[in-house]
Parts: C-alpha cells; structure tokens; sequence
C-alpha cells in the first residue's frame, strides 16, 4: 500500500479493544488481517482481491 502510495490506516486489534470491536461487527469473525476498501469487507490476505478492490495490475 505505501508502494502505490495508497492511504490506509493500520490498527492493532490486540492493542486497541474499541478497533478490535469494530473489526469483528464488520467481519463477523476474529481472524487478521480484515481490510476494508470502500465498504467491502476482505479477510485474510487475498493478494488479487485488494488489487481487484484497489485498480491495480
């Protein structure tokens, strides 16, 4: 994400309780990483997904 200089906010759900909250009522689940792009909710690392997500090739 810092290489295509995309913005993104990275919190530690094992720091930061209200973050780890908000991360399951989106995801519905534990699991890391949960990255939300514009409302769509992807867990895990899905390579192809976030460049889907994002417009990169």
């Amino acid at each position: 994400m810092e290489q295509k200089e995309f913005q993104f906010q990275d919190l530690d759900v094992g720091k930061d309780k209200e973050a780890l909250k908000v991360m399951v009522e989106k995801s519905g689940q534990m699991g890391v990483p949960v990255i939300d792009i514009d409302g769509e909710i992807i867990v895990g690392f899905n390579e192809a997904k976030i460049k889907e997500k994002l417009g990169i090739k």
